[in-house]
């Protein structure tokens, strides 16, 4: 009983999903600078399905199409609540973190597009908008009451904005060609999961189903497959009533530890071995690399803050309760975190070139670290001062 008790509070910790991502993170890079290097390669080009409705595809592609719109069905779970009843839902509060989450998009796309304009990396101009939930909610919170819990939410509700930015933007400019016959099968789909939902059918197996269908088709249409999660989570029924559970809450209930324990987890071990090879480091700094490390490290900072202080100047918003502007800058550095979006999109953008995808990806990783300490250490620093 005290081993299960342990276990339920473990899994139900915000720090928790971090530090399994991060040990993920590691073993990924172990295994890809070790003699398994090879093998664990194999075992990710290896097929996996059938060929019957072309189904046969790499473990890498089931993991990065398949497992990752699970995980956008759950952001979009999120992102529909915080909109119908959340932070996001009265204009009065949303107004500060979707003008924060705008800079924070804006200002670091620019910085990278400054330095890759006239590169063959141009493409890659959307890798440092994205900010890791996972990742910058467990080191804000393991400053504890440190940090007044107005600050958690903006962040929390920031990400939230950013991942709809970022879902945006792969559905907008990451999509080389369209099968249109596919995209019209998942337009008939979606209207029938519409239909389902305004006629007030409640069951959550209802809409699953047509789901499974509209990955498929989505897949096949050319448009990436995880955007099938974002719409289905948009389609499933929610209440504003606090005392019945939704089937929005429900599915967001029972998907909140596989996401955040398996399958963020398995994207890490898939996304992150990166073999340390001496060319890298020898042409590590270019464009690129300056590109996603400025945009990541300076350029989230600087746009969130930035535009807070407008939204703020213009009296469009207001700081989160009992806080001040030195925290604003620490939590603006948090969101620097750009981890699993941010390898994502770069996934996207240099599809077949591994050696750009590993320059992007040790890229993040550095980025990611520079900004988790750098806010963390500010807030901590900032807390001590005010005592």
């Amino acid at each position: 009983m005290i081993l299960t008790k342990y276990f339920q509070q473990f899994f139900h910790n915000s720090k928790s999903s971090g530090i399994v991502l991060i040990i993920f993170v590691l073993i990924s890079l172990l295994i890809a600078n070790s003699s398994l290097s090879a093998d664990f390669q194999n075992v990710l080009d290896s097929k996996i399905g059938t060929e019957l409705f072309h189904l046969d595809y790499s473990v890498s592609v089931w993991v990065n199409d398949g497992l990752m719109a699970i995980f956008f069905l759950l952001v979009g779970l999120e992102i529909k609540r915080e909109l119908l009843e959340g932070e996001l839902s009265d204009i009065k509060k949303a107004s500060l973190p979707i003008f924060a989450a705008l800079g924070g998009m804006l200002i670091p796309a620019i910085i990278y597009f400054g330095f890759n304009h006239n590169t063959d990396y141009k493409n890659g101009w959307a890798i440092p908008m994205a900010t890791d939930i996972a990742f910058s909610l467990a080191i804000i919170s393991l400053l504890g009451k440190s940090v007044p819990n107005s600050l958690k939410i903006f962040l929390s509700a920031l990400a939230i904005v950013d991942d709809l930015g970022a879902i945006i933007v792969i559905a907008l400019f990451y999509t080389d060609s369209i099968d249109w016959i596919s995209l019209g099968i998942c337009g008939g789909i979606t209207a029938l999961l519409i239909i389902l939902n305004k006629s007030g059918v409640n069951r959550l197996f209802f809409y699953i189903i047509p789901g499974l269908f509209l990955w498929y088709f989505m897949h096949h249409s050319g448009i990436h497959a995880t955007i099938a999660g974002v719409i289905l989570a948009f389609t499933i029924p929610t209440n504003l009533s606090e005392t019945e559970i939704s089937p929005l809450e429900k599915l967001e209930q029972k998907l909140h530890i596989p996401v955040s324990f398996v399958i963020m987890p398995l994207f890490a071990l898939a996304n992150t071995n990166i073999t340390f090879q001496k060319e890298i480091f020898e042409g590590f700094i270019n464009p690129l690399s300056l590109g996603i490390i400025g945009g990541l490290f300076i350029g989230k900072v600087l746009g969130i803050n930035l535009f807070s202080f407008i939204a703020i100047k213009l009296k469009w918003a207001e700081l989160p309760a009992f806080s001040a502007w030195k925290e604003m800058i620490g939590v603006g550095f948090l969101a620097g975190i750009g981890f699993t979006m941010s390898i994502f999109v770069s996934l996207l953008a240099f599809p077949s070139e591994i050696e750009i995808q590993d320059i992007s990806k040790i890229s993040i990783l550095i980025a990611s670290v520079l900004s988790g300490i750098t806010g963390y250490f500010i807030l901590k620093l900032n807390k001590k001062i005010s005592q």
